[in-house]
């Protein structure tokens, strides 16, 4: 049993001392399909030219009308006609609910209240600095969901587009969020019996 064991062992160290001898990293690989590009293909800079595509052009543009994967397209165009479409028609596919709430107020407080303040009263740090002005309150607008999801696209006034920052289900979480800050800026129908 001895001696199997170190015939095993004398040739595994010989094997391994033969493979690495340098007659074997001399050798040239070989090359199969060496008459194709699919062995070296040709590299091409990103704006450069290129002949593989039509118009010449390395980087090629999205499709029109592409969108994110499970985005659905906002068709309503950016005009006044469009923000009062929107405003009557819009409706937010979310369900209202606490957690909705919780990320919406979340994702105000980064986005929105440096303009419009915490409560959404137009208070905002960058208003109470004097580095934007005119900035409304929530209460003294005629707002819907549809409305608040429109502005939030494309912006109205001095507001830009948050399209690019915002998920649409982000944007509808906002939207819940803003119309809560309303509720609780108008007055309360309190009466005492």
């Amino acid at each position: 049993m001895k001696h199997i064991f170190y015939i095993v062992a004398i040739s595994l160290i010989g094997i391994s001392f033969t493979s690495c001898s340098n007659d074997i990293m001399r050798k040239p690989n070989v090359r199969y399909m060496a008459a194709t590009d699919m062995y070296t293909s040709v590299g091409y800079e990103t704006y450069a030219t290129n002949p593989n595509f039509k118009n010449g052009v390395g980087a090629q543009l999205p499709v029109a009308g592409t969108i994110f994967r499970g985005e659905i397209p906002y068709e309503i165009p950016d005009t006044n006609e469009g923000y009062l479409l929107a405003k009557e028609t819009l409706k937010s596919p979310l369900e209202t609910n606490d957690v909705n709430l919780a990320k919406g107020k979340a994702l105000f407080t980064i986005n929105c209240a440096i303009c419009h303040g915490d409560k959404g009263d137009g208070q905002g740090i960058l208003v109470q600095r004097e580095k934007v002005l005119g900035i409304p309150n929530y209460k003294d607008r005629e707002i819907t969901e549809g409305s608040i999801y429109h502005v939030i696209m494309y912006g109205r006034n001095m507001m830009g587009s948050h399209a690019s920052q915002l998920k649409d289900n982000e944007r509808w979480e906002i939207v819940q969020y803003v119309e809560k800050l309303r509720t609780d800026l108008l007055p309360q129908n309190t009466s005492n019996n």
